[in-house]
């Protein structure tokens, strides 16, 4: 089965066809640096972090490509109340930013442009749409003309006098028509500005990334990928300067994740229920975050609350446990050959499974109840008197897999290993056998606080992961 994508730009599921094979360009909207992110800059993070290990798993040599927003208003506003200057604060949050989504197991993108480093392309860009005629200048400001470009709406599926309806003209602008769109803002004097060919200023959000599409991707790309809310104005303008700039198609898949809700309600700062990503990484596991996040299809809107974040920490533990379980129980296992090719048929079976569901559209959801499936035939088949350790090892070969692609471990590094637990066990019954009952419940706490459960019996201690 090909790998098929729900395409934003024609409403339906399409085969992943690459410009050049074996490559695909892939460029992700990242966030605007001014404070930490919250949740819902999160998902996109993992989504397509996944989407680009899928990809890579499949055997493409993926150009993944995500931008930071370092000039704005809101990055202005905020190095004025502090006292820092805009590059200052850029720079404090971008770190912040790899930080939180490298906890969240996001791989690092080949490139993470800026606009401070994109000035020129930009000024070079806009100059042209001038020069073409789809923009125009205005005392020191550039304006992109919407109108004149043809079949403008097309991302966000709606007409241009639909949008004519609820463009209007701020104070302070001097564009000809409401629809019409900031490419070059004259500079204010308190404000960060760059020179240009009119006048001290700094660019418009949207000619940003067309920008750095350009530089770093080139004229077409694969993928272009994003939250929902920038469908439309953000990816229907980048649409219309880039396609009116080269008169070739920007992107030729359109990828966009669902909003997030907290406790049913659209998260918003109105409701005053953001909640940060760095809050959230010191109260749980980042990897159970992550888990969580996957659990529902990336278009749809996903429900946070701690009752379902405790339930997604309950389901992945049990699929670790299964494969630390495996892990214990082949060193008990035997060479042997019968009935392996049997359950070597059924593992192969689940790594198909997981497959369709990613090639469908990328459905973690469905590929994470794929592993749930191989986890209970796992435990199922470590309760036999006698294993074989090329069974076991395929289990926990396609149980590794299943979870890389999906960003996670199945052993995190903070856990003991087998060794470590038996140097324990021996430690705590030495300290039994020398009255030091203080650190032998303190080491049997120690194995509890772990998920290892400890069994006295007549033959001695046993242990199993919990």
């Amino acid at each position: 089965m090909s790998i098929q994508i729900y395409n934003t730009l024609n409403q339906e599921k399409e085969e992943f066809i690459p410009q050049q094979a074996g490559k695909v360009s892939m460029y992700v909207c990242g966030p605007t640096v001014y404070n930490y992110i919250h949740i819902g800059n999160a998902r996109p993070a993992i989504v397509f972090d996944t989407v680009r290990r899928y990809l890579e798993y499949k055997g493409f040599d993926v150009d993944y490509v995500l931008n930071f927003t370092d000039v704005d208003d809101k990055i202005i506003n905020a190095a004025k109340k502090t006292g820092e200057t805009v590059q200052e604060i850029a720079d404090k949050y971008i770190n912040a930013y790899l930080e939180d989504v490298g906890a969240l197991g996001v791989k690092k993108a080949t490139h993470n442009p800026r606009v401070m480093d994109t000035m020129d392309d930009i000024v070079a860009f806009i100059q042209e749409l001038i020069d073409k005629g789809f923009a125009y200048e205005v005392e020191g400001d550039v304006y992109y003309k919407p109108r004149k470009f043809d079949g403008y709406g097309k991302l966000s599926h709606q007409s241009i006098d639909e949008l004519r309806v609820g463009a209007r003209i701020q104070i302070g602008e001097k564009k000809e028509d409401p629809l019409d769109f900031a490419l070059w803002k004259n500079a204010k004097d308190d404000e960060i500005s760059w020179d240009s060919p009119w006048g001290k200023g700094r660019p418009g959000w949207h000619i940003e990334c067309s920008a750095m599409v350009k530089k770093h991707l080139g004229e077409t790309i694969d993928i272009h990928a994003g939250g929902q809310d920038l469908t439309f104005p953000h990816h229907e303008n980048e649409i219309a300067q880039s396609e009116a700039l080269t008169g070739k198609p920007f992107a030729r898949y359109w990828m966009h994740n669902g909003y997030i809700n907290i406790d049913n309600e659209k998260m918003s700062k109105s409701l005053n229920n953001f909640v940060l990503t760095r809050d959230l990484i010191n109260a749980h596991d980042p990897e159970v975050i992550r888990f969580f996040m996957l659990s529902v299809h990336y278009r749809n809107p996903i429900n946070f609350t701690e009752e379902l974040l405790e339930s997604a920490k309950n389901s992945f533990n049990r699929i670790k446990t299964a494969y630390q379980n495996l892990e214990h129980r082949k060193h008990s296992s035997m060479n042997l050959v019968n009935d392996a090719d049997n359950w070597m048929e059924k593992i192969n079976s689940f790594k198909q499974e997981f497959e369709n569901a990613m090639d469908d559209d990328f459905n973690t959801a469905n590929a994470i109840s794929v592993l749930f499936d191989i986890t209970k035939e796992a435990n199922q088949y470590i309760q036999q008197d006698q294993t074989q350790a090329k069974v076991i090892d395929a289990f926990q070969a396609a149980m590794e897999t299943f979870l890389h692609i999906l960003g996670l471990e199945a052993w995190s590094k903070d856990e003991l290993l087998d060794e470590e637990i038996e140097a324990l066990i021996e430690e705590r019954n030495e300290a039994r056998k020398s009255r030091n009952f203080a650190r032998a419940d303190e080491i049997r706490d120690q194995l509890k606080e772990k998920n290892i459960i400890l069994e006295d019996t007549p033959q001695g201690v046993r242990w199993k992961r919990g």
